[in-house]
């Protein structure tokens, strides 16, 4: 980016969030975006508001390089001082290495995050490509994982008013061919354990788990809920029995009584998020494996936590490094 390039953006920061939150429609999509260029351009002040940064040392002494817009070199001494590191708008992103045009992956991005129950890559692949393009399915499905992958964010330990609950993911037993069946017993048996904490009107932090215990489902709590929180409301599983005596305000409701509801101890909020979760597996993606689960849990909990904000599409732009 250029130097005037940056202190545009220092000079009038809304600029860009004001024409964004205008970007309701594809079409709005389609005229902020009518090249590579102004993806590029957007890209990067995304990354650097503050000016174009060397990914590998984090120097601000870069030079650009006029004969490759979009390309930099960095000349500090953590990057091989005279000769420098040479690193471009999309190094060390999401779209790094790709032959994909950043249109189509913007595209992308801008799909997943409209579509409340999520949207397939066979979908994406039918909209983006078409079935005649020749292009390869797996490769809206590459795109679509990399876009999940940047939707982990950065949470917030939740506070005030708290609800941790977990769930299962995947079919009944009975459904299953008799093959893949288990022969067990149990609500939960061959479905895969998701626990999640909500702040009443605030964040949802969700995660997969390997197994169901106390210990684990302590360590998630310790990690994503404040000591100071007013209240830790959970059903009456066991492995929170011991939150009251760690110092949480911790309360339960009694699902196994019929009971739901007790004064302002619910879990409700939770049960809401979990219910979009499963009817959008179920009805965008029909099945999901246990490795890349994560994957869409990360995907609904970024889209849920986003879901009123203008500019969820820049925001996410600026989890695209690593």
């Amino acid at each position: 980016m250029s130097t005037s390039g940056a202190i545009r953006w220092v000079l009038t920061p809304v600029f860009f969030c004001v024409r964004f939150t205008t970007m309701k429609t594809i079409d709005a999509f389609d005229r902020q975006f009518p090249s590579e260029e102004s993806c590029k351009q957007f890209l990067a002040d995304m990354r650097w508001p503050q000016g174009v940064r060397c990914p590998r040392c984090n120097s601000e002494k870069v030079y650009a390089l006029k004969a490759r817009p979009f390309h930099w070199l960095c000349k500090s001494k953590e990057c091989g001082g005279r000769n420098g590191y040479r690193f471009s708008v999309i190094t060390h992103t999401i779209f790094q290495d790709t032959k994909i045009p950043l249109k189509l992956w913007f595209k992308v991005g801008y799909l997943m995050l409209v579509s409340k129950k999520g949207i397939s890559a066979l979908q994406i692949h039918r909209v983006i490509f078409g079935e005649d393009s020749g292009s390869d399915y797996h490769t809206s499905w590459y795109m679509c994982h990399r876009w999940r992958a940047a939707m982990k964010g950065d949470a917030l330990k939740l506070t005030g008013e708290v609800e941790v609950d977990e769930t299962y993911i995947g079919g009944k037993e009975q459904n299953k061919h008799k093959s893949k069946r288990l022969n067990a017993r149990g609500g939960s048996v061959g479905k895969i354990p998701v626990i999640g904490a909500i702040a009443r009107k605030g964040m949802v932090v969700a995660k997969v788990l390997e197994r169901v215990s106390h210990v684990d489902m302590e360590q998630f709590v310790h990690e994503t809920v404040k000591d100071d929180v007013s209240l830790v409301a959970t059903d009456e599983a066991g492995g929170y029995r011991l939150l009251k005596r760690q110092g949480y305000p911790h309360e339960t409701v009694g699902h196994y009584k019929g009971e739901y509801v007790r004064g302002n101890v619910h879990t409700a909020n939770l049960d809401s998020f979990w219910s979009l979760l499963k009817r959008g597996i179920m009805g965008s993606y029909h099945k999901v494996s246990k490795d890349y689960l994560p994957l869409y849990v990360n995907e609904f909990s970024w889209r849920f936590n986003n879901r009123k904000n203008p500019n969820a599409f820049a925001d996410l732009l600026t989890t695209c490094s690593h």
